[in-house]
């Protein structure tokens, strides 16, 4: 069924095949994969009374299986209690990165980011506007990258293009020759500017080259280009990643027509057709219902046509399997409300969702080492070039190769024997000399709600001392 609904999208040959794969993911994820069939699943029957196969009608019931794999997994990449910390040997370099990621909203961006990228790669933008940073994730679908020759991990330049209509232009404030049509949008961004370019007619390549848009072109000068283009999961080529979900969609396709299919049959169910078995002697409309008695001769007969209850029976245990098999094919999580309530702890928990966790842990790479850290090290660079202040205060000077690390916390909160238990491993561990306080301390502040470990080691010695006194 997938590779029907596949043969009925639009396809468009000016654009290259990823633009056509990445619009079919995209619709698997936005749940709009069924928009191009023409029928409703109710409508069994065409206006000239001809019969409507199922393949042809969009399923009533819909499960959003892939998208609720994609959000569970990036609850625990980018939720509140889930977004990892900086740290670095400059303390102020590092209280200066965690006031910018609080400034610019990165855990917003970087979660819609995991979101949207979860089709196979997103790219994330980097403007500085009056000294404040500002991030945004934008659909790599109509981007094209070209890598260095030198260095395959860094981009050279990215081109966007894409058809727009020229309504829309207009619109926007371009002076375009024929609102009715559609134009080609370009823009380009290098180490030195973000280019522009004027749009120009799908049906007439300009002479020469589109012209540059002066106006709307940026020159910043970064010597880098301002994009970080991130890839989802292993897998896929140099462009785009794997799909999260990309497995699960033909099952998933199964259980919203077995569903759609059960509730049609329970529908009938409510209300059964009745069959007459001729010679019958009432000639009149018949209204259904225990108080409207049906007479026929002898010779006669009428009857309910009935669906069991086992069939329904049997469409639920089935798509309960098929639940099953989808989610452990891209690790989802596969909990339960009964295994929920007998787990004890933060490990029972991690254990019971051990797929899902082994999912989150792949997008970590993707998006924490090959995401966050690239584009803090571009801020740095940036801000050689530029004054950047994030609360008032001027961004440190340090190197763009100064040493970043992440710190990520832990996939469930600890639970108060959990807790207990630990208190008692790390102070003997640090009054053995096996471990630093600063160690010890760094362990426990997700926990307990510490931001800077520095500032915490001195409050602490601070206590110790009056204490004392």
């Amino acid at each position: 069924m997938f590779d029907t609904l596949r043969a009925l999208l639009p396809r468009d040959a000016d654009y290259p095949p990823r633009v056509g794969e990445l619009d079919l993911l995209q619709r698997v994820l936005n749940g709009t994969l069924y928009d191009v069939l023409p029928y409703q699943f109710h409508e069994e029957r065409g206006a000239g009374g001809d019969y409507i196969p199922i393949r042809q009608r969009r399923p009533s019931i819909r499960y959003a299986l892939c998208r609720t794999v994609v959000e569970d997994s990036v609850a625990l990449l980018f939720s509140e209690g889930h977004f990892p910390r900086i740290l670095c040997d400059d303390q102020e370099l590092r209280r200066f990165l965690s006031d910018l990621i609080q400034d610019c909203g990165l855990n917003a961006v970087m979660t819609d980011a995991a979101l949207r990228g979860s089709v196979g790669s997103i790219v994330l933008l980097l403007r500085i506007l009056k000294g404040r940073v500002y991030v945004s994730a934008i659909d790599s679908i109509f981007l094209t990258p070209i890598w260095q020759p030198d260095a395959p991990d860094a981009l050279q330049c990215v081109t966007e293009q894409y058809k727009v209509p020229g309504r829309l232009l207009q619109a926007q404030g371009y002076d375009v020759a024929d609102p009715g049509i559609d134009y080609w949008f370009r823009r380009v961004w290098d180490g030195e500017s973000e280019t522009w370019y004027q749009p120009w007619p799908v049906s007439l390549a300009p002479p020469g080259g589109p012209a540059i848009d002066e106006s709307r072109s940026i020159h910043h000068r970064l010597g880098f280009v301002p994009l970080v283009w991130i890839r989802n999961l292993p897998g896929g080529d140099s462009t785009d990643g794997g799909c999260t979900f990309r497995a699960a969609i033909e099952t998933s396709i199964e259980i919203d027509y077995q569903l759609s299919q059960a509730g049609r049959g329970l529908t009938y169910s409510s209300d059964p057709t009745l069959l007459i078995k001729e010679p019958a002697t009432a000639d009149r409309e018949i209204i259904k219902g225990a108080g409207n008695a049906l007479v026929v001769s002898k010779d006669g007969d009428a009857k309910l046509l009935e669906i069991g209850g086992t069939a329904a029976n049997a469409v639920i245990d089935y798509v309960r399997v098929l639940r099953e098999l989808a989610l452990e094919s891209v690790h989802g999580n596969r909990s339960s409300a009964d295994r929920i309530a007998a787990a004890q702890s933060g490990r029972a928990l991690e254990l019971m969702n051990q797929g899902l966790i082994w999912l989150a842990d792949n997008l970590r790479i993707s998006y924490g080492t090959n995401g966050i850290l690239p584009l803090l090290r571009m801020i740095l660079r940036a801000a050689d070039r530029y004054p950047i202040s994030v609360l008032g205060r001027q961004a440190p000077k340090a190197s763009a190769d100064a040493r970043l690390m992440l710190d990520w916390p832990r996939w469930y909160p600890p639970s108060a024997a959990d807790q207990l238990a630990e208190a008692q491993t790390l102070s003997t561990l640090a009054a053995s000399g096996q471990i630093s306080r600063e160690t010890a301390v760094r362990s426990i502040a997700d926990a307990y709600g510490v931001t800077d470990v520095a500032a915490e080691l001195d409050r602490i010695a601070k206590d110790k001392t009056h204490d004392d006194s």
